[in-house]
């Protein structure tokens, strides 16, 4: 490549596919425009693409640049997640998508030409309302003259330590995007090799919907059902007592996602700056995912699997192509490939990482007494024995 593939980011958040990009491609890639609505992503945008236009509202964003290769857009999953207010695509949040399609038409009538489209969001999109999301989004694409392909990946292909199932979906109106998404599968990962004294859990939960991950943390998230910054908790089987159950750092879910730590330690990000920090981390895409695209995208493989036809109407499959009307399920696993895998252990500073507080865990165990999770042998009685004890004086829920 002679010149460097230009790329947008549109709902940029905190630039996870954009850093992702830079990464895997260093000065291949150019940024040449972020648009992202809340003033502490802002923020840190402004920290990190130093020089590159931001620009503040989606809906206000009438074309794109001319010679744009990738545009990025990772809309937000408020109403479309399990965990969300389960709208649909039709909510307040996640139906501001359809201001991406608007641009890409703009585009193609004045300009000629439409880039790649990269788009990530949640696995729940794809049964939510019987699929009507993502029916929603191929009959948009296919007005385009896309073809297009989407695979949900766990985040843990990339060898990071966080179990993190996001669809990735590429089109174009030129290439074929099968020969990206689908060149590569290393099959489903079995448990051989991964700590078996540490796992990572959700200790806002417990009545139902328990995350859980062993030798990594479940899905990091931006909040909770109840309302807080929703940091991940780790039971520790071999640390002393008082130290079983603790709460990673914000460093440390920066590090889980693939970013540096303190990538969201900027100067002047507004409001509550922890709580801020822990919600702008999880709702962003893991960077190494994201690199993963770009390096199919630059080459992609020169096979990939063959499809089967699927009838499109309710529940859509983990992996599909489609073009003209007419849908392949893919035969995929979520791991196309296994990079070396890092322990969670080698990720959490364990030494600094604070206990999870006697309300967190006196709370996390009344739910749990009421719901039938938490049965991995020896959980729920350190549960109840860590509760019992009292040992903790800390302020704070967690």
């Amino acid at each position: 490549m002679t010149t460097p593939m230009k790329m947008a980011g549109l709902f940029a958040g905190i630039g996870g596919i954009e850093r992702g990009f830079h990464d895997a491609l260093g000065s291949r890639v150019e940024t040449v425009l972020l648009c992202e609505s809340w003033d502490a992503a802002q923020t840190v945008l402004s920290a990190r693409f130093p020089g590159v236009p931001i620009h503040p509202d989606v809906r206000e964003l009438r074309s794109l640049p001319a010679d744009l290769d990738v545009l990025a857009a990772g809309f937000p999953c408020t109403d479309l997640s399990q965990a969300g207010r389960t709208a649909g695509i039709g909510g307040s949040q996640s139906g501001l998508v359809e201001h991406v399609f608007e641009a890409l038409r703009v585009t193609a009538a004045s300009k000629g030409r439409t880039p790649w489209l990269l788009i990530e969001n949640v696995p729940n999109m794809l049964v939510l309302d019987g699929g009507r999301a993502m029916a929603y989004l191929v009959e948009e694409l296919e007005r385009l003259g896309f073809r297009w392909a989407y695979r949900v990946v766990d985040s843990r292909f990339t060898g990071v330590p966080q179990r993190r199932r996001r669809v990735i979906l590429v089109a174009s109106a030129t290439e074929d995007p099968r020969a990206v998404l689908f060149g590569q599968d290393a099959g489903v990962p079995d448990l051989a090799g991964l700590d078996e004294t540490i796992f990572g859990f959700y200790w806002t939960e417990g009545r139902g919907g328990l995350g859980w991950a062993q030798d990594a943390v479940p899905t990091l998230k931006g909040g909770s059902t109840i309302g807080i910054p929703s940091p991940p908790a780790v039971w520790d089987r071999t640390a002393e007592p008082s130290r079983r159950f603790i709460v990673p750092s914000v460093d440390d879910a920066e590090a889980l996602q693939a970013f540096p730590r303190g990538w969201t330690a900027v100067d002047g990000l507004p409001g509550r700056s922890l709580g801020h920090r822990w919600k702008l981390v999880g709702n962003a895409v893991t960077t190494r995912v994201a690199g993963w695209v770009a390096r199919q995208l630059v080459a992609p493989p020169g096979q990939h699997v063959a499809g089967r036809p699927f009838e499109s109407g309710g529940s859509w499959p983990a992996a599909a192509y489609g073009e003209r009307g007419r849908v392949w399920r893919m035969e995929v696993s979520e791991f196309p490939e296994r990079r070396p895998y890092t322990h969670l252990r080698d990720v959490i500073d364990l030494a600094s990482a604070r206990p999870l507080s006697d309300r967190a865990i006196n709370g996390f165990r009344r739910r749990l007494e009421q719901g039938n999770l938490g049965r991995h042998p020896g959980f729920r009685d350190e549960v109840a024995t860590f509760a019992a004890a009292g040992r903790l004086d800390l302020a704070g829920v967690g």
